[in-house]
């Protein structure tokens, strides 16, 4: 596995020239095919896949990809090509370094581009209008690098860069609202998976459900399952469970004779205490003066 240091590097592998200190953009027919080796680029990078070359490799998973496809990097992640020889690769591939963001409007705006903490396998399928406007952008940002240097390059290319990103931002959601149908589709689905949960005797032996074991549920990452919920149930999912934990607590305690400390045991809390704050800050009283309470 490689790790890029600079942007000479990454240049090399598309045999140019480095014209910016902090941001290049490649075209992947150009690339050589080393790119494609195990890589961690250092640095945050967009992809667009514009034709099937291959599967996309990252945490053992195998991901194959139709043309028209974009994805994130973020620095840190690994990825590789199980290249289909067949196939010429074809698209674009930004990388911008980090310093970029410093004391910047881009930098300012950077917390709304959460879509570089999805999984590579959260890819967004463009339309054909959405891959045209993101080709421009490519386009866009690599005339710029380009172009002859003055005082207004820096600003130019953050300009570019975060209209790129603006544009992914407003695909990736246009593929939330497709991915979950609708909100009453998504809410259904996703109480059934928790109530079936809590019903199945497991959180005793694998603790309450949470974020994570919810996204495995979905076949999605945690960011992923997180923004696709707040957006579609105008809720975090982490607060979703929690709800769903204390009205089958509520249940238990209106239906059964069971203690407090049982109820906990049976919703998977391993420490009493640890279930009756969450019962009290969600209720404002204590699953003991819930009980009592005048019916």
């Amino acid at each position: 596995m490689k790790i890029i240091q600079n942007l000479d590097e990454y240049n090399a592998y598309f045999h140019q020239e480095t014209l910016h200190p902090s941001v290049a953009v490649g075209e992947l027919s150009r690339a050589d095919l080393t790119l494609f080796e195990p890589i961690d680029f250092n640095m945050y990078c967009i992809v667009l896949m514009d034709s099937d070359f291959g599967e996309l490799v990252r945490n053992g998973k195998c991901i194959r990809y139709r043309a028209g496809t974009i994805f994130s990097l973020r620095p840190g992640q690994v990825v590789s090509m199980n290249l289909d020889y067949t196939a010429k690769p074809q698209g674009w591939m930004l990388a911008f370094k980090e310093d970029l963001l410093e004391n910047s409007g881009l930098g300012r705006d950077f917390y709304m581009f959460n879509f570089f903490y999805h999984d590579v396998y959260e890819a967004l399928e463009l339309s054909e209008q959405e891959r045209g406007i993101i080709r421009n952008s490519f386009a866009n940002i690599f005339a710029e690098l380009h172009s002859p240097k003055d005082y207004l390059t820096g600003h130019m290319l953050r300009l570019g860069i975060g209209h790129l990103l603006s544009y992914c931002k407003r695909f990736f959601e246009r593929q939330f609202t497709m991915r979950a149908n609708n909100t009453a589709m998504l809410q259904h689905k996703l109480a059934t998976v928790i109530d079936n949960y809590l019903l199945s005797g497991l959180p005793e032996q694998e603790g309450p459900p949470n974020v994570a074991w919810c996204a495995r549920q979905f076949n999605l990452s945690p960011n992923y399952f997180g923004d696709m919920v707040k957006r579609e149930l105008n809720i975090t999912a982490q607060h979703f469970i929690q709800d769903k934990i204390i009205q089958a607590a509520k249940d238990l305690l209106d239906r059964t004779n069971m203690t407090i400390n049982e109820i906990a045991e049976q919703l998977g809390f391993a420490y009493p205490n640890h279930f009756t704050r969450m019962f009290r800050s969600k209720t404002g009283m204590s699953p003991i003066a819930y009980r009592k309470r005048p019916t």
